[in-house]
């Protein structure tokens, strides 16, 4: 897997095996997170909502990693600015405002958990913990389970550039290196840490960490999403022929704050974010369509009046459901003993 550039190249997408109505279908899908989260965070500044953590310049790797995968089998642990991820393997839109108003019917924690802990059962999504990169050995876990239960499967994992100077990652990378496990490691190397910038927590490259652990470490453009997609569909090949895991670092810039509890102008210019405007992976894949003959202004205008009509609906449903009940607590805390053998 040689890492090239971010180069236009029309119909790149052919070669690796996508077809046209699926290259468009990547682009929808991170317009859609796009425009979620942008709203997210009017919603938040209106009152609407308490919180909400952004992934503003991250959708084109997220979406593009999700396509690559088998979204029907493969187990996801992703991470909390997973928008585009999560959306690309099945969440819906509604979900995922009931879980920004923490309403009692989020699918992800029932309204308990802050916005970003994701977790379905239904798309394999395991839940999100708050402590950072305690998802990566879960999903070595998953792999070993895979692995002893000879099933042709992957979890992929996900992570933050900070993350990846977390103990739980160096751990799950050993034992993944040793099992030679069938997962994907892959960080969004978004160059800070809460406000902490790449140079001042990262020595070299973290892709390069992977050596240490004797499986292959990629570092590839996070804002050129055919080339994420092609990285992590042979990543996903060699897990599933029995040749072990893959760390694939990302690279890419976190346009947004932290969270809207940040004031990120403490810490770096606009000028710098500015800067990163222009390098939007959502914006270049839109060009790449373009050019494609693929995608036209009149698409564009056509999608984003659906995607809008969609948010509405989603808020006002959402914004309506109730809270969860006082008692519910309990709920998911202790065992049901109804049908249990021998009962208490």
């Amino acid at each position: 897997m040689a890492n090239t550039g971010s180069v236009t190249q029309a119909f790149r997408h052919r070669e690796l095996g996508l077809t046209d109505e699926t290259a468009v279908q990547l682009y929808v899908t991170m317009l859609t997170a796009r425009r979620y989260d942008e709203r997210s965070l009017l919603l938040q500044r209106a009152g609407k909502i308490n919180f909400h953590v952004s992934g503003i310049g991250q959708e084109a790797a997220q979406v593009a990693a999700a396509f690559a995968l088998d979204r029907d089998n493969d187990y996801f642990l992703p991470y909390y600015r997973d928008y585009g991820f999560v959306m690309a393997v099945g969440m819906t839109m509604r979900e995922l405002m009931l879980s920004v108003f923490a309403k009692a019917e989020d699918p992800n924690s029932g309204g308990r958990q802050m916005p970003g802990h994701f977790g379905s059962k239904k798309l394999r999504i395991v839940t999100g913990s708050s402590p950072v990169t305690t998802q990566v050995p879960h999903a070595v876990g998953i792999a070993y389970a895979a692995k002893l239960k000879r099933k042709p499967i992957v979890s992929f994992v996900t992570f933050g550039d900070g993350s990846s100077n977390q103990g739980d990652f160096h751990e799950g990378c050993n034992f993944a290196g040793v099992h030679k496990l069938p997962v994907i490691f892959m960080c969004e190397n978004n160059q800070y840490a809460i406000s902490v910038p790449l140079h001042k927590q990262v020595a070299g490259h973290i892709s390069d960490r992977a050596l240490g652990y004797g499986f292959p470490g990629y570092k590839v453009d996070g804002n050129d999403a055919l080339e994420v997609y092609r990285v992590v569909k042979e990543a996903r090949d060699r897990a599933v022929a029995g040749d072990g895991p893959t760390l694939i670092e990302a690279v890419m810039y976190r346009m947004s704050p932290h969270s809207t509890s940040d004031n990120d102008l403490a810490y770096r210019t606009k000028e710098e974010i500015d800067a990163h405007r222009d390098k939007d992976g959502v914006r270049k894949y839109k060009e790449y369509l373009i050019e494609c003959g693929l995608w036209d202004e009149e698409k564009e205008a056509a999608l984003l009046k659906d995607v809008n009509r969609m948010m509405d609906e989603a808020i006002e449903y959402a914004d309506k459901a109730p809270f969860p009940a006082p008692e519910d607590i309990l709920r998911h805390v202790y065992a049901d003993d109804a049908g249990t053998e021998g009962g208490r």
